[in-house]
């Protein structure tokens, strides 16, 4: 009885042994491998942003370009499938996400670009501002073009009254 106790206490033993098949240098580098994968990155970026790059577990590369102090869009985030499928998604100043297209590179684009790519449309005010301008160059114009006709009459007018003046002195003084 003793015997098979011993037998099945070592066939126990063996099988647990086998099972957890432990090495510990394996499993501390594949946790450095993950911790490595998803570790960000930060570099500056072109009108007055800041990209951020993060590669996930399964291979997913995320890109974050955040604006300082643009007033259409405030981040575009690219999303890189380990199969190369890419996603854009432009978010406003008022949260409002939405897929960027007809952008060929949304981490070097304008914010003003990616802003028109996304829909977003741009703040009223800076249209009536625009509008106003323009009408007052509109007006500036036509009040130099209505100067120069009065001008011009003014001096053909001031030409016939000297002339006038000039016949009636000849009649006066033979």
């Amino acid at each position: 009885m003793t015997k098979k106790i011993c037998l099945l206490t070592i066939l126990l033993l063996a099988a647990v042994g086998v099972g957890c098949n432990y090495t510990p240098n394996e499993t501390a580098q594949s946790n450095v491998n993950a911790t490595a994968s998803q570790s960000p990155t930060t570099s500056p970026g072109p009108d007055n942003s800041e990209i951020t790059t993060s590669v996930s577990a399964d291979g997913t590369r995320t890109e974050t370009r955040v604006f300082r102090n643009n007033p259409r869009v405030s981040k575009v985030v690219v999303t890189t499938r380990k199969d190369g499928t890419k996603t854009v998604t432009a978010t406003n100043a008022k949260g409002e996400d939405h897929v960027v297209k007809n952008v060929e590179n949304a981490l070097e684009a304008t914010g003003d670009a990616i802003a028109d790519g996304a829909g977003f449309v741009a703040d009223k005010s800076e249209d009536v501002a625009g509008e106003v301008g323009d009408k007052a160059e509109d007006v500036g114009d036509k009040a130099v073009s209505t100067s120069k006709k009065i001008g011009s009459k003014t001096v053909s007018g001031a030409k016939k009254v000297g002339s006038e003046t000039k016949k009636a002195v000849k009649k006066v003084i033979p």
